[in-house]
This record gives structure tokens, C-alpha cells and sequence, in this order.
């Protein structure tokens, strides 16, 4: 028990005074200064990760100081404490301590240092990899460090569509704005930052295409933007968020891939989209456009309008609407016609058989189509487009292999339908009696 005590009171006492103090040769590294001074710095550093409560850290701490100020405007030697900033420790692997890392010419690189305690030994290691940084350059085998940020936008156009965010510039951007953000939060010297990365652009590059920019990836540099880090409670990297106009944002916890972000991005766009436009053929256009650009279209034919009225028609159509809002994230295409005015689409979809109104989906590119044999209501369609989305359902093609020629109709005005209107009949000049008679 007085061992515990002891050591919790060690603990305590050294956390508060640290192992170094400014007046060292020694540079104290943390996060919000790690990229800046180490990442981003063309010299070579030692870092050591320690926890102050360490008896071996604690040992090295006088060798460690020597050995800066042996090195002082030479090799730059820095400090992290890892117990209280584990975050940092964590992305560079560190499991004990002290451990000791050599920064050279690739930053993204670090080398794990096994050498001696002595400041001796430390010096003699840190010229050794100075003098092969030096040779590196000399023989051209090292273009130099690039900083994060410079990185992310190198590389040719693949990360041309990731947006960079900063505390200046995120909320005119993000939070005012009616599309969705996707934003990872990033620190350059994260391994697993960096093995996001590519997928992370080449995601935004098709989802920007597949959603007409409605959804945007985005990143933030969480070293640098330590206010919206800060403000969004950050602390491990990468992290995603998800923000939409007036919710609260909420983390992307699903897969690291190009697939994965692509699916989710998809996910949101269909979920904050219209729902698809309902529209009724009156041309080969319409149709052709709509089925062409869509995986499915779907289909119906409605009474005519002296069997139903405007009342009746509008029945149907609000559940169509209502089933176009439901399977919106397919992006299916929604159309309908009246009984009788295409007649010929009708008939190489089978339609007509089970009266009306009737309903087929139609694949344009396989030419294959599915009818809807149960009722057409809320229940009936949702139970036949639901068996279609899994996959389900017997299938028919298209008679002839090819859609029919559609004819051009007037689109409906919206009111109850009229009876043609019959030419008067002159009944002046006939004698009604005699006709009577004649017929008697």
C-alpha cells in the first residue's frame, strides 16, 4: 500500500514539474506543435516519448539534456509527454518508455533509435543519420519534406475534390450550407491518416460526380484548426463527421474504403433528395429519357379518366408518390399513362390483362420487365417493388426486344374528363306519328 501511495504521489509530483523545462536545450512537443516544429521542419530530429512517472525516462532525462546542447543548431531534440498526450504517442506506436524516434529526410517515416542512454550514444546516432540525410540529398535520392497540407494537394488532380476547411473558412462553408459535408479531421503525422488518403480523395472525386456536388468530402487539418478540433471534441485522428443543415453533426463510423465513404455518400444524398419527379408519357422523349437513365422505371397505366374523374386519377397518383418518396434511394424513374392512349406500350408489357390500373417495371437495358400482381395500393405496390429491390420476382422482356413507338397525347389538365360531345340531330322534318305507325 505505501508503495502504491508512493507512487501515485511520484506520479503527481513529477506530472506537475515535467522532466523539462524551457530553459533545456530540450524542445517540449505536444500536438498542437508537433507538425509545425517537427513534420514540417527540413532538419533532422530525436524524439524522445516518455511518461514522467518512468524511472528509466527519468534516468535519461540529464543524458537526454546533455545531448541537446551538444547538438544545439545541429540535430533538433525534442520531447512528448505520451502520458499525457497519448493521442500523439499512439499514432507513432509508441508501447513503452522512453522511446526514442529519428525524423530524417521522410517524415512520414520514422526510424526507431536502439542505441545506447548515453548522451554519447545519442550524439553519435544523431550524426549518423544527419550525415546519411546529407548524402541522400547529395546523391538526389531525397526531394525534401513536403508539409501536410502541401502533400494533400500534391499529387496531380487525385485530391482535387477534397475540400481543405479551416477555422476561418468552415463555417461560412459548412454550416450555412444546404449540401451535406462529410469532414475527416486529420494530422499529418497519422499512419492511419495517411493510409485514408487516397481513398479518401478518390471518393470525392465520384461522389462529387454521382451526387452533382450535393455532397462534398472534406478535411481539416486538426493541428492546425485547433479551434473547430476543439469545438467538435477531436481526439483521435482520422475522425469523420457528418453535417446537414439544421441537425447536429454526428460521426461516420463505417469502413475506411472508397466503396465504403462512396455507399454512405450515396446513403445521405438519397436520403436528403426530392423525391423523383412523376411524370406522364405524352412523348417518346419522356419515356426513352427517363427509362435510359434510370436502373428501373416504373410504370402505370390508370383508368381513363371518365371511369375515375380528377378525384379517382389523383388517388392513384398520390400512392405512386408516395412509393416514389418510399423507394427514392433506388432512384428509380416514376411514369404513367392513361388506358388506351399507348396502347402498344401496353401490350409488350402485358398490360391490360388484369384490367387497370396496372403497373410494370421495366429494366431499359436488359429490356425485361416485371407486372404487378396484386393490388395497386399502398401494400400491393410496396410488396412488388420491395420482392424486385432483392432481387425477386418473375420476370418478362419486352415484346419485340424494344419499346413500341409511343404516341404524342396532350398531358391531363388536371379536371374530370368529358363525353364527347355528339353532333345535334335535326328532327324537325320527321312525322313522329307516322314513324309510329309505320313501326306498329
Amino acid at each position: 500500500l505505501l508503495f502504491v501511495l508512493g507512487t501515485v504521489s511520484c506520479t503527481l509530483f513529477l506530472a506537475v514539474n515535467g522532466l523539462y523545462s524551457a530553459s533545456d536545450d530540450v524542445i517540449e512537443l505536444t500536438p498542437t506543435n508537433f507538425n509545425r516544429e517537427v513534420i514540417q521542419s527540413e532538419s533532422l530530429w530525436l524524439v524522445e516519448f516518455y511518461a514522467p512517472w518512468c524511472g528509466h525516462c527519468q534516468r535519461l532525462t540529464p543524458e537526454w539534456k546533455k545531448a541537446a546542447t551538444a547538438l544545439k543548431g545541429v540535430v533538433k531534440v525534442g520531447a512528448v509527454d505520451a502520458d499525457k498526450h497519448q493521442s500523439l504517442g499512439g499514432q507513432y506506436g509508441v508501447r513503452g518508455f522512453p522511446t526514442i524516434k529519428i525524423f530524417g529526410a521522410n517524415k512520414n517515416k520514422a526510424e526507431d533509435y536502439q542505441g545506447g542512454r548515453t548522451s554519447d550514444a545519442i550524439v553519435d546516432a544523431a550524426l549518423s543519420a544527419l550525415r546519411s540525410l546529407v548524402k541522400d540529398r547529395l546523391s538526389g535520392r531525397s526531394g525534401g519534406y513536403s508539409s501536410g497540407k502541401q502533400s494533400r494537394e500534391s499529387g496531380g488532380g487525385d485530391k482535387k475534390d477534397v475540400i481543405e476547411l479551416t477555422d476561418d473558412s468552415f463555417d461560412k462553408k459548412v454550416i450555412n450550407s444546404d449540401d451535406v459535408w462529410m469532414v475527416e479531421f486529420y494530422a499529418p503525422w497519422c499512419g492511419h491518416c495517411k493510409n485514408l488518403e487516397p481513398e479518401w480523395a478518390a471518393a470525392a472525386t465520384e461522389v462529387k460526380e454521382q451526387t452533382k456536388g450535393k455532397v462534398k468530402l472534406a478535411a481539416v487539418d486538426a493541428t492546425v484548426n485547433q479551434m473547430l478540433a476543439s469545438r467538435y471534441g477531436i481526439r483521435g485522428f482520422p475522425t469523420i463527421k457528418i453535417f446537414q443543415k439544421g441537425e447536429d453533426p454526428v460521426d461516420y463510423d463505417g469502413g475506411r474504403t472508397r466503396s465504403d465513404i462512396v455507399a454512405r455518400a450515396l446513403d445521405l444524398f438519397s436520403d436528403n433528395a426530392p423525391p423523383p419527379e412523376l411524370l406522364e408519357i405524352i412523348s417518346e422523349d419522356v419515356l426513352k429519357s427517363t427509362c435510359d437513365a434510370h436502373q428501373l422505371c416504373i410504370i402505370s397505366v390508370l383508368p381513363h379518366i371518365l371511369d375515375t374523374g380528377a378525384s379517382g386519377r389523383n388517388s392513384y397518383l398520390d400512392v405512386m408518390l408516395k412509393m416514389a418518396e418510399k423507394y427514392k434511394k433506388k432512384m428509380w424513374g416514376w411514369l404513367w399513362t392513361e388506358a388506351g392512349a399507348q396502347s402498344d406500350l401496353e401490350s409488350s408489357l402485358g398490360i391490360g390483362g388484369f384490367g387497370y390500373p396496372a403497373m410494370a417495371a421495366v429494366n431499359a437495358r436488359k429490356m425485361k420487365f416485371a407486372l404487378l400482381k396484386g393490388s395497386f395500393s399502398e401494400q400491393g405496390i410496396n410488396e412488388f417493388l420491395r420482392e424486385l429491390s432483392v432481387g425477386r420476382g418473375s420476370t418478362a422482356p419486352v415484346g419485340s426486344g424494344a419499346f413500341p413507338k409511343i404516341h404524342s397525347v396532350e398531358p391531363w389538365d388536371g379536371k374530370d374528363g368529358e363525353l364527347p360531345v355528339e353532333d345535334d340531330i335535326d328532327l324537325s322534318d320527321v312525322d313522329l306519328d307516322d314513324w309510329d305507325k309505320d313501326e306498329l
